[in-house]
């Protein structure tokens, strides 16, 4: 286990060389750096002055190799916006907001997911697996911002029970939280509902059955673990989704976050936080999908790693 765990790290390695390869060469690639970040009207001393210090006057792949080596010691430069701030800084102070956003819409995906996707499996082609289909494809059909919208208007505007933006106190994420969380909901329903109706059709759950098993054991017992394998693949493989989503649900709810820091560091032509965004959440996605792999050694015993 612990020399799988160590040549996963090793792998990111060159996954990583690659992702800040492709956000260094798509930024460059948007126009120059330097012309987005001064007015129209500057002159062309400016222009060099601001290219100069910034070092895009060097050739690319020195550029990227100062960037490479400045990004393993944690420096990503200034930040434009936030004048005499470290990237790194600002993108710390803003990640714990995205990162319990995260968690509590994870949460709430797996609330709804788990009991729902059970029911539905179990009682197969009755009016709960009808239900549960039809708010599956509900849920997986409505865009975020439209539901962050919804929600604020009949829970914050019309009753009044929540607040409508910030983050102040625990009733402010519940809001987005179910914004984020309820499409993975809807996904992760669907496709536990699927692997469970085909797990409990297997030789070895009639085998568990005839030996006179209740069926709540039948299911917790035998077929959940197995049915919970993909489950568990597709919740590390949509921790992505879910700070991708993050943004728009964070431009809707103003949670300060990074995923408005990065919408924000857009507007204004901040180059160097938009780089270290990137970068952070590749790393947070990658940790993540490591911990899943990991996790399945304790759901299903017979999984061994070497």
């Amino acid at each position: 286990m612990f020399a799988y765990f160590i040549r996963r790290v090793l792998q990111m390695i060159p996954s990583l060389l690659g992702i800040s390869l492709i956000v260094f060469l798509l930024l460059r690639l948007s126009g120059d750096p330097v012309r987005l970040m001064l007015p129209e009207d500057a002159s062309l001393e400016q222009v060099q002055s601001l290219r100069t210090a910034l070092g895009l006057d060097q050739p690319l792949l020195v550029q990227y190799g100062k960037f490479l080596t400045q990004m393993v010691t944690g420096d990503f430069g200034e930040s434009i916006r936030y004048t005499n701030q470290s990237v790194l800084q600002i993108v710390i102070e803003r990640l714990p907001a995205t990162l319990e956003l995260s968690v509590a819409a994870l949460f709430v995906a797996i609330l709804i997911s788990l009991p729902i996707g059970i029911l539905a499996a179990i009682k197969r082609n009755s009016l709960a697996d009808r239900l549960a289909s039809t708010l599956a494809v509900l849920g997986r059909a409505m865009p975020s911002f439209w539901v962050g919208i919804l929600l604020i208007m009949v829970f914050a505007t019309q009753f009044q029970w929540l607040p409508v933006s910030g983050r102040e106190g625990w009733t402010s994420i519940v809001l987005p939280a179910i914004t984020l969380g309820i499409s993975l909901a809807a996904l992760l329903m669907r496709l536990l509902r699927s692997n469970l109706i085909e797990v409990l059709g297997l030789d070895y759950i009639r085998t568990a059955r005839a030996k006179g098993l209740s069926p709540r054991t039948v299911v917790r017992r035998h077929a959940l673990r197995n049915a919970l394998l993909s489950y568990l693949t597709v919740l590390g493989l949509e921790m992505a989704s879910l700070l991708g989503g993050a943004v728009v649900t964070e431009q809707v709810f103003a949670w300060p976050g990074v995923g408005l820091l990065a919408v924000q560091a857009i507007n204004s032509r901040d180059m160097a936080v938009v780089q270290a965004v990137v970068i952070i959440a590749s790393v947070i996605v990658m940790v993540t999908n490591l911990m899943v792999d990991m996790a399945y050694a304790l759901v299903d015993p017979r999984i061994r790693y070497t």
